[in-house]
């Protein structure tokens, strides 16, 4: 099931990766959210991207925008993943049940065990703005998160 553009984000609470309760709605009326699933902690292609990420906080910021990462790795991988490479913004495990949110979302990946590369930018309202959904070996261009965020504005 694919999740369009103008539907109501589902809603969701995941473990951080310092083992906090983050709740999807609970940025509803504050914030926008760049909602981020990756496939894998520490592989190079899910390392770059988030390092890009971590390294243009102004394209997120200016917008008034909340980056929330996903991934299947258990929040204690997150965590080690995290403290690595300096994320500041949360790492949400969907480790149990396995994949859920990214299945709500569309992007779960059953032959990988793994979300494909999916963002989806999700406005005050709790509506899906924009989205892109890549494969698993392929990247996401950060452009394209700057350009979605100008038009919420």
């Amino acid at each position: 099931m694919s999740l369009d553009v103008g539907s109501v984000a589902p809603d969701f609470t995941l473990k951080s990766q310092h083992g906090e309760d983050i709740t999807l709605s609970s940025f509803r009326g504050e914030r926008n959210v760049v909602l981020v699933f990756f496939p894998f902690a520490f592989s190079g292609i899910c390392a770059s991207e988030l390092g890009e990420i971590r390294d243009n906080p102004d394209v997120f910021e200016g917008a008034g925008a909340q980056v929330l990462a996903v991934s299947c790795d258990h929040f204690f991988a997150n965590r080690a993943f995290s403290d690595r490479d300096g994320y500041t913004f949360p790492i949400l495990s969907d480790f149990w049940p396995h994949g859920e949110v990214a299945r709500a979302y569309g992007t779960f990946n059953d032959d990988a065990g793994a979300p494909n590369r999916g963002t989806y930018v999700i406005d005050r309202e709790g509506l899906v703005r924009w989205k892109v959904q890549v494969g698993i070996g392929d990247r996401r261009d950060l452009s394209d998160y700057r350009t979605a965020l100008a038009e919420l504005s």
